[in-house]
């Protein structure tokens, strides 16, 4: 029992060791990098591919009609993208999309309203049944909450001329970032995802993430990972790696901002974070595996390694917390505990 005690205690604290300098690793690359400026194809203009824009929707009855004129305002010919409504709301949300819908069929775009029967897997459920009918080469995804500007598709597409590039997502911002203390937090721990992270690993050529919204897949890509998959609740990360594995590259933008709205009742904001925790567990549990096993570089291994086991940060804590108390005890008892704790300490240091 003992054993199994100091174990445990110094292997979260060298985990937790590890994994820190694995964000200082990181952070480094980020601030070498920061002063680079992005390269932006002047071709843009030029590559106007036809698109599929997904809006997964789920009782959002006050932020869609807004989600929809921003859609709707997007600077890109109209002959060369369609827009499905991916609804499965089951309160007033779709009576309201309805009556926009007879405003904007005025308008001559192209835009269909898609209800399923039930919401099996969710909205990985629904951008899959969505895509058996997208007419569009390429898939652009928002959730309710984000609002993106017009020239949105017009400071993205044009990355996807490299035919190895099968993903693009964008920086989150933040329209109510000031609302309360908790959407500063909440902003505070994005804005170092988004800006560091990302940013960090993309420029290094590690295994990056689609985000869930504010970005643009290739349909081709999609499709060759094996699709839009309901068996984690993280279907973007898992997505995401699936497609690296086939040797399809993500590209992130630091540079193109789309805002959004933050969770203000501690009830959502836990919602929000049991979902990003246990569905990156789910999704390292799944593909774990098949990362170690792949031809990648170790040091792309190791940090994917990291990547999808950010969540386990908190059970390292929560298991160091609970040993610590015993070992401080029990290492009056022997040198060897004590050399143990001393050791867990320097990690915790460190």
């Amino acid at each position: 029992m003992v054993i199994l005690l100091s174990c445990l205690f110094v292997g979260s604290f060298f985990f937790l060791f590890l994994f820190s300098l694995a964000q200082l690793q990181l952070t480094w690359i980020y601030v070498r990098h920061k002063s680079v400026p992005a390269i932006h194809s002047d071709s843009a203009q030029n590559f106007e591919p036809h698109v599929t824009i997904q809006l997964p929707i789920y009782n959002e009855k006050y932020v869609v009609e807004r989600l929809l004129d921003a859609i709707t305002s997007l600077d890109y010919p109209k002959d060369k993208f369609e827009i499905q409504i991916l609804d499965d709301s089951n309160d007033e949300t779709t009576g309201i999309i309805f009556q926009k819908l007879n405003w904007l069929e005025r308008k001559d775009i192209d835009i269909k309203h898609l209800a399923r029967k039930n919401r099996t897997g969710f909205k990985a459920g629904a951008l899959q049944a969505g895509l058996q009918s997208a007419k569009g080469d390429f898939v652009v995804i928002f959730d309710a909450d984000f609002v993106p500007s017009p020239d949105f598709l017009r400071k993205t597409m044009s990355y996807f001329i490299d035919p190895s590039i099968g993903a693009v997502q964008t920086r989150w911002a933040h329209i109510n970032e000031n609302y309360s203390l908790l959407t500063q937090l909440q902003a505070f721990g994005l804005n170092a995802h988004f800006s560091i992270e990302q940013s960090a690993r993309n420029v290094s050529g590690s295994f990056i993430n689609f985000n869930g919204t504010c970005g643009i897949w290739r349909k081709q890509c999609i499709t060759d990972a094996g699709g839009w998959s309901a068996d984690t609740l993280t279907e973007d990360l898992d997505l995401s790696y699936r497609a690296q594995l086939r040797g399809w590259k993500l590209k992130y933008l630091e540079n193109v901002v789309t805002p959004g709205e933050l969770p203000v009742v501690m009830q959502a904001i836990k919602s929000q974070q049991y979902r990003w925790n246990k569905g990156g567990a789910e999704t390292a549990r799944k593909l774990i595996f098949n990362v170690l096993l792949s031809k990648e570089k170790f040091k792309t291994k190791l940090k994917a390694f990291f990547h999808l086991f950010n969540s386990s940060v908190f059970v390292a804590l929560l298991i160091a917390a609970i040993t610590s108390i015993p070992m401080l005890y029990l290492k009056k008892e022997s040198i060897f505990i004590a050399t143990l704790f001393d050791l867990g300490a320097i990690f915790f240091l460190g």
